[in-house]
């Protein structure tokens, strides 16, 4: 039997709610498909950086390095800017472990809608290739003079090697899905990185002839993700350009609360990191009303990047048939259902699971 070790950082406010609830769906499932999760939580967290002035201790990336993968909660806590949690704990492990791939998957889940009037689930699946170590997410500029004469500069930075490995990922996903792959850019207005991406594209792209792909200007992109969004598939594009378009797909797709993601490392080299795409929500943390969906298809991906295949479609599933069935819902989906009851319906739904693997 399988026995994997987890770290778990439930983070900030619904952060903390909803780890729980995946916790409980990923621990149901590794022992219907005969295996274990070894569970060692941190408490890095906007929340211990307000008493202690650090997000995670200095030896962090070290405790971490031993463990076969991450589960992240959301961080965010009042009166700790934004950027202290990005900088302070995101980018040092994304970056600490190779975490180059960004990986959003975002669809229309049964029992939910999209705020776009007249479009089905058949519609609303793609899925959004991030760069997620470098391009737009540079520390390399700074703040310059006083007053009226202030200014600030900030460099981007775009590697061939970490743009090539991006696009080839983005590609190698299509093949596996309908075979289209549209590059997000800006050439026309940002005159050196741009183009940089868009030669490499068209350079990788030759390789692939059995996958369309096109480039289209990232603000083209968002329209067509709102009027056509039949139209799109996979997306790859840079830091910035990606993670925008990554929280526009979810918002089209049912909601930042319904969406995870992985920040991966493609080699296994090293530790991935799994997390939903929401906040810490901390107006509603604690309150057991947090929608728990987005964390447990977090874990679902965690459980398929491990290789337990089975049991990552199983619990992907199984939010399915409870999403569908409407009976349990909390209130964001229009029920009355606590986090806890939500994640216990999910968890119990996997018993009806039947793999059609031979």
């Amino acid at each position: 039997m399988s026995d994997y070790r987890i770290a778990s950082i439930p983070g900030d406010g619904i952060g903390v709610d909803v780890q729980i609830e995946a916790r409980k769906v990923l621990d149901r499932a590794a022992g219907q498909y005969g295996f274990s999760l070894q569970w060692t939580e941190f408490d890095w967290s906007c929340e211990r950086f307000a008493t202690s002035g650090t997000m995670m201790p200095d030896d962090g990336i070290e405790q971490l390095a031993g463990f076969d993968q991450i589960l992240l909660g959301a961080v965010g806590f009042l009166g700790v800017p934004d950027h202290v949690s990005l900088w302070g704990l995101l980018i040092p492990v994304r970056r600490a472990f190779a975490q180059y791939v960004n990986l959003r998957p975002v669809r229309l889940l049964p029992g939910t809608t999209s705020v776009l009037a007249g479009r089905g689930a058949e519609e609303l699946e793609m899925v959004i290739v991030r760069e997620n170590s470098e391009g737009e997410y540079s520390t390399i500029g700074g703040r310059h003079g006083s007053g009226a004469g202030e200014f600030a500069v900030q460099e981007s930075v775009f590697t061939r090697v970490g743009v090539e490995r991006i696009i080839r990922y983005a590609f190698e996903l299509a093949r596996t899905r309908s075979g289209n792959v549209v590059s997000a850019t800006k050439s026309n207005g940002i005159i050196h990185t741009m183009p940089f991406w868009d030669e490499i594209f068209a350079e990788i792209a030759a390789g692939y002839p059995d996958v369309h792909s096109e480039q289209c200007h990232i603000d083209a992109l968002a329209a067509r993700m709102v009027q056509q969004p039949e139209r799109i598939d996979v997306v790859v594009a840079s830091n910035l350009f990606g993670d925008i378009l990554s929280d526009l797909a979810a918002a089209v797709t049912g909601g930042l609360g319904m969406a995870p993601s992985g920040n991966i490392n493609p080699a296994r080299e090293h530790p991935s990191m799994f997390e939903a795409v929401h906040g810490s929500a901390p107006d509603i943390a604690g309150q057991g009303i947090a929608n728990p969906v987005a964390q447990i298809l977090a874990g679902s991906m965690l459980l398929e990047h491990l290789g337990e295949l089975d049991a990552a479609r199983a619990v992907s599933t199984a939010v399915e048939k409870v999403l569908a069935a409407g009976e349990v819902a909390t209130p964001d989906l229009g029920g009355k259902a606590t986090t806890a009851e939500l994640g216990t319906a999910i968890a119990d739904a996997l018993g009806g699971y039947q793999s059609d693997r031979k």
